[in-house]
C-alpha cells in the first residue's frame, strides 16, 4: 500500500483523493468482472440453438446433443480466439478428455484467461497490501513483502505463465489417461459385445448392452458407444457416426473397431467373428508392445547404472593412487 502512495503522489494526486482514485478503480473493475461474466453465462437466443435445445431437453442432464460452437461475441471475444482452426482443435481434446458440456469450450478459456490474471494479480496485492490484511494472514504472507522489485516481477511472470498454460497441460493429461482407459478396456468390450450377438440380440442392440455393463469397468467406453448409439437414432448416417467416434476418441483401437464393423456390413461377413479376430489381434498387439518394452529396459537401465556406478568404480580406483602421491610428495 505504500508503494501505491508513494506512486500516486509522484503523479501529483494528494492524499485525500488516493483513497478516492482507488475507490473508483476497483468498482469500475468489479462492474468491468461482473458484466463480463454475465455475457459468457448469458444463454443464447438463436433459433436454431433454441430448437436444438427443445429437441435435446430429453438428453440435457448427459450434455450429448449440443450446439456447435460460433464466433465468439460479445466479451467473449476478450479470451476465445478468433480463429475457428484453434477452437475446432480444443473443442476436439475437450471431447477426447471426455467433457461435453454445452458451454466446455469458453469456459476453458473463460478459466485459462482468469487464472492468468488471478494468479498474478493475488500475488502482488499480496505482496504491496501485506500490512492490511489481517494479523495471522500477514505472518504467513511476510517474506513476500521483503522481495525486490525484479524479484517480484519474475515471479508474477512465472504464474502467469503457469494460469496460462496450466489448464493446457491438464487438458493433456486428462486426454492421455482417457485413451489408455479405452486402450485397455476394449478387447473386454469387443468380448462382451461378441457374446450378446452370439446370444442373439443384434449389433445396436449388443452395443446398447455392453455400454448397459460396462459402465462399472470402463466409463469412456460405455459413454462413447452411447454416444454413438443416440447419433445414430437420431437420424445420423451410421459412417458418419463411426467417424466422429474416431474424433472423439482418438485412439487408433476404436478407429479400427470403427473400420472392421464397416467392413463387416459392407462385405456380409459375420460380426461375431470379426470382433473375435479383432480381440485377438489387440490382444496379440499389447503383448508385442509389452515384450518391446521389456527388451528396451536393459538399454534404458545401463544409462542409469553408468551414471551412478562409474563415479564410485572411479574413485574407488583413483583413492589408492591419490593416497600414494600425497604420501610420496609429502616432506
Amino acid at each position: 500500500m505504500e508503494r501505491v502512495n508513494e506512486l500516486l503522489a509522484a503523479l501529483g494526486i494528494v492524499a485525500g483523493s488516493q483513497t478516492v482514485l482507488l475507490q473508483g478503480i476497483v468498482a469500475v473493475g468489479l462492474f468491468v468482472a461482473i458484466l463480463g461474466i454475465a455475457a459468457v453465462f448469458r444463454p443464447s437466443t438463436a433459433v436454431q440453438i433454441r430448437r436444438m435445445q427443445a429437441v435435446a431437453s430429453p438428453l440435457s442432464g448427459r450434455d450429448i446433443v449440443r450446439p456447435w460452437d460460433n464466433d465468439p461475441t460479445g466479451a467473449l471475444r476478450l479470451f476465445v480466439p478468433h480463429s475457428g482452426t484453434e477452437r475446432s482443435k480444443i473443442s476436439a481434446r475437450l471431447r477426447q478428455a471426455g467433457i461435453h458440456k454445452v458451454n466446455a469450450l469458453r469456459n476453458f478459456f473463460l478459466v485459462r484467461s482468469v487464472l492468468a490474471l488471478a494468479l498474478p494479480g493475488c500475488f502482488v496485492l499480496a505482496v504491496w497490501f501485506n500490512q492490511s490484511l489481517p494479523t495471522g494472514l500477514s505472518q504467513v504472507l511476510e517474506p513476500l513483502s521483503r522481495l525486490e522489485t525484479p524479484q517480484a516481477f519474475m515471479i508474477a511472470v512465472l504464474l502467469v505463465v503457469i494460469g496460462f498454460y496450466g489448464p493446457s497441460a491438464w487438458l493433456s493429461s486428462k486426454v492421455a489417461q482417457r485413451r489408455k482407459s479405452v486402450t485397455r478396456g476394449m478387447p473386454g468390450a469387443l468380448d462382451l459385445m461378441q457374446v450378446a450377438i452370439e446370444a442373439g440380440l443384434g449389433f445396436d442392440a449388443a452395443m446398447n448392452r455392453v455400454a448397459k455393463e460396462f459402465g462399472r469397468f470402463c466409463g469412456p467406453i460405455a459413454e462413447e458407444f452411447t454416444i454413438l448409439q443416440l447419433e445414430i437414432q437420431a437420424g445420423k448416417p451410421r459412417d458418419m457416426a463411426f467417424a466422429q467416434l474416431e474424433r472423439r476418441t482418438g485412439v487408433d483401437a476404436m478407429a479400427s473397431f470403427a473400420s472392421v464393423v464397416q467392413q463387416s456390413a459392407e462385405f456380409g461377413t459375420p460380426i461375431s467373428q470379426a470382433l473375435e479376430t479383432y480381440s485377438i489381434e489387440m490382444r496379440l498387439d499389447r503383448e508385442l508392445k509389452a515384450q518391446a518394452k521389456a527388451n528396451q529396459l536393459p538399454v534404458k537401465m545401463s544409462a542409469v547404472l553408468a551414471a551412478f556406478m562409474m563415479p564410485i568404480l572411479l574413485l574407488i580406483m583413483l583413492t589408492p593412487i591419490a593416497i600414494r602421491w600425497v604420501t610420496v610428495l609429502t616432506p
